[in-house]
C-alpha cells in the first residue's frame, strides 16, 4: 500500500479534503494532510485567495515544501488545486517519489526542472470545461504527453473543485471516479520509485 502525502486547496484543509483522504485510507493507503493555512479555512474561492495573497504564494508553498521534509521519501505527491504547486514541485525535485497526483491544476514541469522525473508516474483529474483549469490545460496535455507514465482524466463538466464534498461545487459521479482511479493508481504502485538524486 502506498504512503500519500495530500496538499489543500486554497480554501483550506477542509472536510472534503480530510473525507477525500478517509476514502483513501479505506482502501489501505497511508495519507498525511498538512494544514497549509494554519487552520483557517474560507468559505470562497476568493477570501481563500486573499488569505494566500496576504501571506505569499511562495510562503505556501515552502510550508507544503516543509511539511513533507519530516516524512518518508517514498510517497505520492498529491494536492488539490492550489496544492498541486507543492505536490508537483516534490514529485519533480525529491529523489525517491513513488508517484503525483495532480488535482484540479497542472503546472508546466518547466517550472520545476527540464522534465518530468523517469520512473515518476503522474495522474492529472480536471473538469474539462473548468474556467480555473483552462490556463493549466496546455500544461497538463504536455505532460502526457512526454512523461513515460502519465495519464490525463477531462470530466465532463465546468466545477473546479468537484471532488471536495463539502463544497457547492461537489460533483458526486466526477468524484467518485476520480477517487476510483486514485485508489486504482495508489494500489498500482509496486514499491518502485524514482531514482535518488
Amino acid at each position: 500500500m502506498a504512503e500519500v502525502v495530500l496538499f489543500h486547496h486554497v480554501q483550506g484543509l477542509t472536510s472534503g479534503v480530510v473525507a477525500f483522504a478517509d476514502e483513501l485510507r479505506a482502501a489501505g493507503h497511508t495519507v498525511h494532510t498538512p494544514d497549509l493555512f494554519e487552520g483557517r479555512t474560507f468559505d470562497s474561492l476568493e477570501d481563500g485567495m486573499a488569505y494566500v495573497r496576504q501571506v505569499g504564494f511562495g510562503e505556501v508553498g515552502a510550508r507544503g515544501v516543509r511539511a513533507a521534509e519530516e516524512l518518508p521519501r517514498e510517497v505520492v505527491h498529491a494536492g488539490f488545486s492550489l496544492g498541486v504547486g507543492p505536490a508537483q514541485e516534490l514529485a519533480q525535485t525529491r529523489g525517491g517519489v513513488r508517484g503525483a497526483l495532480l488535482m484540479h491544476a497542472c503546472l508546466p514541469v518547466s517550472e520545476f526542472g527540464a522534465a518530468w522525473p523517469a520512473g515518476v508516474p503522474v495522474q492529472v483529474h480536471a473538469m474539462e470545461d473548468d474556467p480555473f483549469f483552462a490556463e493549466d490545460a496546455e500544461a497538463a496535455r504536455a505532460l502526457a504527453a512526454e512523461a513515460s507514465d502519465a495519464e490525463l482524466f477531462l470530466y465532463p463538466g465546468d466545477r473546479h473543485l468537484f471532488a471536495d464534498s463539502s463544497l457547492p461545487s461537489y460533483d458526486p459521479d466526477g468524484a467518485k471516479l476520480l477517487t476510483r482511479r486514485a485508489v486504482e493508481f495508489l494500489s498500482s504502485l509496486d514499491g518502485g520509485g524514482s531514482d535518488p538524486r
